[in-house]
């Protein structure tokens, strides 16, 4: 494993999640200022949900520090699950959040709750929509590149804090028009796709938790790698399994019978090596090395 791949990644993530929690809290002030001065309770719940991200974010860095620090005994593969748990954490908290956002947009409605439409809550809540789905992007660019679930489960989060003012501005607009339930219909809306994406985040979860195989994509590019190297005559067995960001994967391999250990070692170092180098996230390889016999071929 490459823990100079890793460290990088890790920096990566930290300067990421940084830039997020800055934006969290100024956008979280704005918007409860402005929502108390305007009496709208639509952006002050708004500016609470901004706030909440500032737990996500922590959430993300303490799993990060978690999740980095180096196998021991008691943990011999790492404590990379310690992101995973993180990432489930916050898929917890997105359907918790679309769970409240339905909730009170059914009371509202059921209230017959309206607000008079006024220009500072618009321009709180495009300025959060533009600003949240930049974070959403950088941070989603960002949780790909690093194959971090608590990352992308994190951009997720921002995304849901941009679709909750893309709330407030259709109750802005709904009531220029006459329609008092606008924002809470659209709150709805979004509240039940919030929950979709926080059940398959922690679907996600649970599918390495129970020793799911990495994708079909990382699995035919290290077949490419291995078929591509000429002193391996056949393979067999390749099993691979993730632990947070690392893939841990095994793989037997036919070599010619008449090398000595040494040469047949060497074999093995060189496609560890290259598997490293050309895999995106970190990888943890065991290569078993036969002698190619009719009786060992499959």
């Amino acid at each position: 494993m490459n823990n100079r791949k890793r460290e990088t990644t890790n920096r990566h993530i930290r300067s990421i999640t940084y830039i997020g929690a800055i934006i969290n809290f100024l956008l979280s002030v704005v918007k409860v200022v402005i929502g108390y001065l305007a009496g709208s309770l639509a952006l002050i719940a708004d500016g609470i949900h901004s706030l909440s991200d500032l737990t996500t974010d922590a959430v993300v860095l303490v799993g990060l520090w978690l999740g980095s620090r180096k196998a021991d005994q008691s943990h011999p593969y790492g404590h990379g699950r310690a992101e995973t748990f993180a990432g489930g954490s916050i898929a917890v908290i997105l359907i918790l959040i679309g769970g409240a956002m339905i909730y009170y947009a059914t009371i509202a409605i059921a209230k017959d709750e309206t607000n008079v439409p006024r220009v500072a809550v618009l321009i709180a809540a495009v300025v959060s929509i533009v600003s949240k789905e930049w974070l959403y992007k950088i941070t989603q660019r960002a949780a790909i590149e690093s194959h971090s679930p608590s990352l992308y489960a994190n951009a997720w989060h921002h995304r849901s804090d941009a679709l909750s003012s893309v709330a407030v501005v259709i109750g802005f607009v709904s009531l220029l028009f006459g329609f008092g339930h606008g924002d809470q219909a659209a709150a709805i809306a979004v509240g039940v796709m919030i929950i979709w994406v926080g059940v398959k985040i922690i679907s996600d979860a649970l599918k390495e938790l129970t020793e799911g195989a990495v994708d079909q994509d990382t699995i035919e590019h290290v077949k490419q790698i291995i078929n591509a190297n000429s002193a391996i005559h056949q393979w067999h067995q390749l099993r691979t399994r993730m632990v947070g960001r690392e893939v841990f994967l095994d793989v037997h391999i036919l070599v010619d019978p008449n090398l000595n250990v040494a040469a047949a070692h060497q074999i093995s170092e060189s496609l560890e090596k290259t598997l490293d180098e050309q895999l995106a996230r970190p990888v943890n390889i065991t290569v078993h090395i036969e002698p190619d016999l009719p009786s060992l071929r499959r």
